[in-house]
């Protein structure tokens, strides 16, 4: 399942629904004594638990809040109204969860190239950087995932290289101030992508030197284009500020594929990590049964002390 389909699927179903409905139960704070208490903070995405919780964005994230889950992220969060978005920032305030990332709105992918050194491409960066400023000033964000784009063939990959490096330098002078952090993210959705492993995000990130330039360490496309999980995340964690999850074949919640997630999650915590490991996968069955059962893969595989 490719990062765009999550956004349609999360975000664009929701849009344009009203909040009204779940305003009392935004406004009150409260924790369920039968709520899970997670070790690390597991962040579930808009969609995941819909049959469970209904269609309501509100309604969703305090269900999770509900569960243990102390923390929530949405990569389409800038595609939503605002109204939405105040009201989500609220709710997770109240509720005491910590919001995870967003990607930034034509920050990278594929719909743009950073490697290619053209102003235009690096506009089109700049600009999703400052619209992202406003954003995450509403739902009390940190963190914000960018994907420099694909390969620029025509030009040596160390050219490549530095081109994203100086426009990733530009977008870290717009967040900086703000205290905000861009995570850059390697994927495997395609062999077009600039970006395709921890050691060469590492690199770029030394090059940019900036607190607001990181890694987003995602296990599903790491352990498909390199594996050695722990091995590469311990190289290149004084550069990792968020991780997502999702095991590998078909990307959904950890016990359905092959990744020893309880023994990753059991190194993170001994590390210290104190961030979010978002939730971004799918559910390996359909329905109010295949929500339970990710929720019941989060306990199985947190239960490592």
């Amino acid at each position: 399942m490719k990062r765009r389909s999550f956004i349609q699927k999360t975000a664009l179903s929701t849009g344009a629904f009203t909040v009204g409905s779940s305003l009392m139960q935004a406004n009150t704070i409260y924790s369920p004594k039968n709520s899970y208490n997670f070790n690390l903070k597991y962040a579930p995405h808009i969609g995941m638990f819909k049959n469970l919780a209904g269609d309501n964005p509100i309604d969703q994230i305090n269900f999770m809040a509900d569960q243990g889950f102390k923390a929530f992220e949405d990569n389409g969060m800038m595609k939503r109204d605002v109204a939405l978005q105040e009201k989500m920032g609220e709710t997770l305030a109240k509720r005491g969860m910590t919001m995870g990332v967003f990607v930034v709105d034509k920050g990278g992918n594929m719909e743009n190239t950073l490697a290619a050194g053209k102003q235009e491409h690096l506009d089109i960066f700049l600009n999703g950087c400052r619209k992202a400023v406003d954003t995450a000033k509403r739902v009390n964000a940190k963190w914000m995932t960018v994907v420099p784009g694909g390969y620029e063939r025509n030009l040596p990959i160390g050219i490549q290289n530095a081109n994203v490096i100086e426009a990733l330098r530009r977008g870290a002078e717009i967040l900086e101030p703000h205290g905000l952090t861009m995570v850059l993210e390697p994927l495997s959705d395609s062999p077009d992508l600039h970006l395709q492993t921890s050691e060469q995000t590492y690199l770029i990130c030394k090059g940019v030197n900036s607190p607001s330039c990181k890694i987003l360490y995602d296990i599903y496309h790491m352990q498909k284009n390199e594996g050695h999980l722990i091995h590469n995340m311990n190289l290149t964690w004084d550069e990792i500020a968020y991780i997502q999850i999702g095991d590998n074949p078909g990307r959904n919640e950890p016990t359905t594929g092959e990744i020893n997630y309880r023994n990753v999650f059991k190194w993170i915590h001994k590390k210290g990590f104190d961030g979010v490991l978002g939730m971004e996968h799918g559910n390996s069955k359909d329905g109010k049964e295949g929500e339970q059962a990710v929720i019941n893969a989060y306990k199985h595989e947190d239960d490592f002390l």
